[in-house]
């Protein structure tokens, strides 16, 4: 399960790889089960101008930066002791049976798609028979655009929390990614996006939104055991 991972702390790479404004509020550099962070997801539409030849505009994709919990609170939940419960086991999606699955059925159907901003995530490699945390980014060492889904659950007082969750696609068969996490257990990845494809995972139609699933390519990462702070 990726349950901890870096956000991004310089304000232009927001501009320059998300096409957002940074946070206006700090954002802690690791970001774990229910602690504050943030997700981009599609704004309103907005009319492209007009050409010269008077051909009608197109509406292009807003994207909008929202603050949120990191672990998905399902609309369906009654109480914020309940919320609290479960959005701490609800940090990753199953691409697989994310369109049945309680959690996060509503959200996937209801197109609420979105991107987690990141430098690296961690998984723990247990190859040498205990858990060395492991820090994966991708080599160029530009942010990554990580795919999720949204939720904003208003509670019985009218407390709402916003939140999200990481979507995953197997990783058994994947050159890198197959050495972490418990051994025994299948091997997940995030969604990683690749550039150029953000638009058109937050704008797809539900059916279409599947084809997006699948791992990022082992050379475009690297993978560097975290020294622990002495």
């Amino acid at each position: 399960m990726s349950d901890r991972y870096e956000s991004v702390q310089i304000a232009s790479l927001y501009t320059d790889a998300f096409h957002v404004a940074a946070p206006t509020t700090p954002v802690g550099r690791e970001v774990w089960q229910r602690q504050p962070g943030i997700f981009i997801r599609a704004g309103q539409p907005q009319a492209a101008p007009a050409t010269d030849g008077g051909e009608p505009a197109r509406a292009t994709l807003s994207r909008e930066l929202v603050a949120g919990q990191f672990g998905l609170v399902p609309n369906w939940v009654k109480s914020a002791s309940e919320a609290k419960l479960r959005s701490a086991k609800l940090v990753n999606a199953r691409s697989e049976t994310v369109t049945t699955s309680n959690n996060f059925r509503d959200a996937w159907l209801n197109g609420q798609r979105c991107i987690v901003p990141m430098m690296a995530f961690q998984e723990d490699d247990w190859r040498s028979g205990k858990a060395v945390p492991t820090r994966i980014a991708r080599v160029d060492g530009k942010p990554m655009g990580v795919a999720g889904l949204w939720e904003s659950w208003t509670g019985p007082e009218g407390e709402v929390i916003a939140s999200y969750t990481l979507l995953t696609v197997s990783a058994n068969g994947h050159a890198l990614m197959h050495r972490y996490q418990q051994p025994g257990n299948e091997k997940r990845m995030v969604v990683i996006l690749n550039e150029g494809a953000v638009d058109a995972w937050l704008g797809a139609r539900p059916e279409k939104a599947k084809e997006f699933m699948r791992a990022y390519p082992a050379n475009w990462l690297t993978a560097n055991p975290i020294e622990k702070k002495r």
